[in-house]
């Protein structure tokens, strides 16, 4: 090997020689991965059941409006109405993670279209108040499975060069929903007061038709099939949805050591001792969590809060109210307003899709939270100044609208798409399917309070009043996760582990696992000498980390 490198005489007790091997091909930009067809078609058919989820959250906000003069109910009534689709959820996401586990993630989703379908024609078909909730039950129910579903079943199938971009459709989707939700408001209005609504929320039910036949397309994940011992299947879809055939059986071999199977069975169908069907997960994810575990179930729950405390559904499901509240009195032009909300979200969270494997998580979280903070605040100031004015204040109201634009668009950019994204992919495998309805059900939870009071609280401290709490509330959230939250971009889900376990001191724990890099041996366990260069970088580490170079080493 000479000529090539010099072994260094002075340590004789090294174990490997470094060898800088230098060519033209170095110093080359590294080639891009194309995004993996397969495994985009599959995500988009199971995100179509959060259109589902986003329509029924969309078309309420106008649907109230006109149930409320229909119907003649008060105002606490539409809290209760609006609200309650959030708790139900609650059973649905409970529910959800024991049913993925039974009968797979697919099927899960198929049911979750079932149970979404019969409560829009239950809501279409509502002759009175308490027929609507009874539709309105069954409805979150099916909310509460597809919200847990959809991402768990996305990141399982995606691999990790756009596990980010395709776990984000499930928003990307809902937002969608939210959008045709407002179009049907608009496009129903001009209908007979007791046809209108009802049209409004009985269409919901059409997209559950597409949605079945969808599933039939669709592999089961592959993360399933391997606890179920279906190797042979696994292997099938993991070749159809990895990078690269190298890829497809690293993720074998990392799912199959998660769920205890030896790395020299190859068999297609084998014999899995453990329990796969939830048993015992409970007690080890809350009861006895082991530090990694604990951390990220803090983190799962914290970020769902936050995403849900910061009055999200609050701008979603009460715009017209907003707006109303701003000086808009016509209702053509509250529902046109709400229609550029929906707009607006759509539109930024298609740009995050772009973002999330290209920036990483946690710079995308951290200054969306921070655009939340400064947009509400400016909200609840000219939201104030209005209230306390006599005169019309045109400048006041182009801010007031500028400003719930501006909140849809820096919260559509980070904080809705990666809460899914983030929940979805920390957990261990054994743990995954309820570690996810827990966050599923804290997001459910805290929307349901906020949804349910919302008018009362806006007449007790004003609207203004309001909106300062939630930016109060989302500064505690910016705080929380500069603090406590890794970068997990690039990293595979069996990678997870290693990052969390140190609530505050992650960080160190984050560039042990970014310079150790594996070390290749010969087949006698003697090491090659020789070094490889293998930098995995988040990009911040890109711009701020010098090319290193460690030794191949792999025990």
């Amino acid at each position: 090997m000479a000529g090539l490198g010099e072994e260094n005489d002075a340590a004789p007790n090294q174990a490997v020689s470094v060898v800088d091997y230098k060519t033209l091909a170095d110093f080359e930009p590294p080639m891009k991965h194309k995004r993996n067809k397969y495994a985009f078609a599959c995500a988009i058919l199971a995100s179509l059941i959060s259109i589902l989820l986003g329509y029924d959250f969309g078309v309420m906000s106008g649907a109230n409006i006109f149930i409320q003069k229909d119907l003649k109910i008060s105002d606490v009534q539409v809290e209760i109405l609006v609200g309650t689709l959030s708790l139900y959820c609650l059973i649905g996401s409970y529910v959800a993670g024991r049913t993925s586990d039974w009968i797979g993630r697919r099927y899960t989703i198929l049911l979750a279209g079932a149970i979404f379908f019969a409560g829009a024609l239950l809501m279409g078909f509502a002759t009175n108040y308490a027929f609507l909730m009874v539709g309105r039950f069954v409805t979150g129910i099916g909310v509460g499975y597809g919200l847990m579903i959809a991402p768990v079943y996305t990141a399982e199938l995606s691999p990790a060069s756009s596990r980010g971009f395709l776990t984000s459709f499930p928003e990307v989707f809902i937002n969608g929903g939210i959008l045709l939700g407002y179009v049907s408001n608009y496009a129903f209005s001009k209908l007979p007061l007791h046809l209108g609504w009802r049209l409004m929320l009985g269409v919901g039910a059409v997209p559950s038709v597409l949605l079945a036949i969808g599933v039939l397309a669709m592999p089961e994940s592959p993360r399933w099939l391997i606890m179920q011992g279906r190797l042979g299947e696994a292997k099938s879809v993991l070749d159809k949805t990895s990078d690269t055939k190298e890829e497809a059986e690293l993720r074998l071999s990392d799912i199959k050591e998660a769920a205890g199977i030896p790395q020299d069975c190859n068999d297609d169908i084998v014999q899995i001792q453990k329990q796969t069907h939830g048993e015992g997960v409970w007690r080890e994810l809350l009861l006895y969590p082991t530090p990694a575990v604990r951390h990220a179930l803090i983190c799962a729950v914290g970020i769902h809060f936050f995403q849900q405390a910061t009055g999200v559904d609050s701008v979603v499901l009460y715009s017209p109210r907003i707006f109303e509240k701003v000086g808009i009195t016509s209702s053509n032009d509250k529902l046109l307003a709400t229609m550029a909300v929906g707009f607006v979200k759509t539109i930024f969270i298609l740009v995050a899709t772009f973002l999330l494997d290209r920036i990483g998580r946690r710079p995308l979280l951290l200054s969306s939270i921070g655009g939340m903070v400064l947009s509400l605040a400016t909200l609840g100031l000219s939201l104030t100044i209005i209230e306390h004015s006599d005169q019309k204040l045109t400048w006041a109201i182009g801010l007031s609208i500028t400003m719930v634009l501006v909140y849809v668009a820096v919260f559509s950019i980070g904080m809705g798409p990666i809460t899914w994204v983030y929940s979805a992919e920390i957990f261990p495998l054994r743990l995954r399917a309820q570690g996810a309805s827990i966050g599923v059900a804290t997001s459910r939870f805290t929307s349901g309070v906020l949804s349910m009071t919302f008018i009362s609280l806006y007449k007790r401290i004003t609207i203004g009043g309001a909106f300062f709490l939630y930016a109060g509330i989302a500064t505690v959230g910016f705080l929380f996760f500069y603090t406590c939250y890794p970068e997990t971009q690039g990293k595979t889900l069996e990678e997870m582990e290693g990052l969390f376990g140190k609530m505050v001191g992650w960080r160190a724990e984050a560039k042990k696992l970014k310079l150790k890099l594996p070390m290749e041996v010969n087949g006698d366990g003697t090491s090659n000498g020789q070094i490889e260069r293998q930098p995995r970088l988040d990009n911040e580490d890109a711009i701020f980390t010098p090319i290193c170079l460690s030794v191949a080493y792999r025990g």
